[in-house]
């Protein structure tokens, strides 16, 4: 099977123990995450040979970085090295009502100074099905943004698929340009984008029409279809338009599911009801992942697709840390119906 290629920011992950506060906390637990590095492994664990593109700095912190991807089965041969730092962000786990928060520490990391012709495209690619990147590895800096442009453009020039999540940070975006300044000429590349209702207007000007439509979960779906069907004739490549349903009863209890719409049929997932959530940074980033597995194996079966991006990001809230470390087996369980949560024996 040809390679998934993911292309972003790898960060330390500091976090107090337990759901202690910043105030409170007299040590971090370490983890390490990004975007694009939490859908590489997630797609490893699933058994989709993988590679990671970054630049990290030539420093312990950035070697355990790579023995982290290393670690999961992610191939990390085409990350280069330069810059002074690794990213950092700090999370303080939320509980019941009280939300969780993120500070980033990431200026002048050594993807922010990247430059184009600095990753050989032709080569990463030479042995690709898919590209995934993120909103996220644009808004870092312009020269970022440069690189990803050139990545896409070569995934487009070799016929391979690109997939992008819009990931808007509203704490980044800090080097003069606005994100609709940026994205529209980077997702008009892609095949398969996640994109909902905000994303649609913030990037596009796009609202969606009036339609006094039946709702689940908040949800107009009449509205949110008529926003698909406005991308798809804004964007002619794109294939398929996604976006995740989160209901936030509390930082403990959410709902969860999904829509796809491909041009054709509106497919809705099954909602899951997460009541003891133990971490959800980086659902959507699984969810994303069980996507892509999703659609390289059950090629006839966008439904199915869907459902098991659903169930994975599902179980990515019940694992601490940014990645989601479970199998597809146990992904398809869920599926067919096996919340128990019982031991295996």
């Amino acid at each position: 099977m040809k390679k998934v290629i993911t292309f972003g920011e790898i960060m330390l992950r500091l976090s107090p123990p337990g759901f202690l506060r910043f105030s409170q906390t007299k040590s971090f637990d370490i983890n390490f995450g990004g975007s694009e590095s939490n859908v590489a492994v997630s797609l490893a664990n699933f058994g989709i040979p993988t590679e990671f593109v970054s630049r990290l700095p030539k420093n312990d912190i950035g070697d355990a970085a790579l023995m982290e991807m290393r670690k999961y089965g992610v191939g990390v041969s085409h990350i280069i090295h330069g810059g002074d730092r690794l990213g950092i962000y700090f999370l303080e786990t939320g509980a019941v009502n009280r939300g969780s928060k993120v500070v980033y520490d990431r200026d002048h990391s050594a993807i922010s100074t990247i430059k184009p012709g600095m990753i050989d495209w032709q080569n990463v690619f030479s042995d690709a099905q898919w590209f995934h990147w993120s909103g996220i590895t644009p808004a870092i800096s312009q020269s970022a943004a440069d690189v990803c442009r050139e990545a896409i453009q070569a995934a487009n020039d070799l016929g391979i698929t690109v997939s992008t999540d819009f990931n808007y940070r509203s704490k980044l975006w800090n080097y003069g340009k606005k994100p609709s300044d940026v994205m529209p000429e980077l997702v008009e590349k892609c095949d398969v984008i996640l994109a909902n209702e905000l994303d649609a207007n913030q990037h596009f000007g796009i609202t969606p029409e009036k339609s006094g439509g039946s709702k689940a979960e908040g949800m107009d779906k009449e509205a949110y279809l008529s926003v698909c069907k406005q991308l798809m004739e804004r964007l002619p490549r794109a294939k398929k338009i996604v976006t995740t349903q989160r209901k936030s009863i509390s930082a403990s209890h959410n709902s969860w599911s999904a829509v796809l719409y491909n041009g054709n049929e509106f497919l809705e997932a099954p909602t899951y009801q997460i009541t003891h959530i133990v971490d959800r940074v980086g659902g959507g980033d699984s969810f994303v992942a069980g996507l892509i597995y999703g659609l390289l194996t059950y090629k006839n079966s966008d439904q199915k697709a869907l459902h098991f991006a659903v169930a994975a990001s599902c179980l990515k809230h019940t694992i601490p840390g940014d990645v989601n470390l479970v199998t597809a087996d146990e992904v398809e369980q869920l599926m067919h119906g096996d919340a128990s949560g019982k031991v295996s024996r």
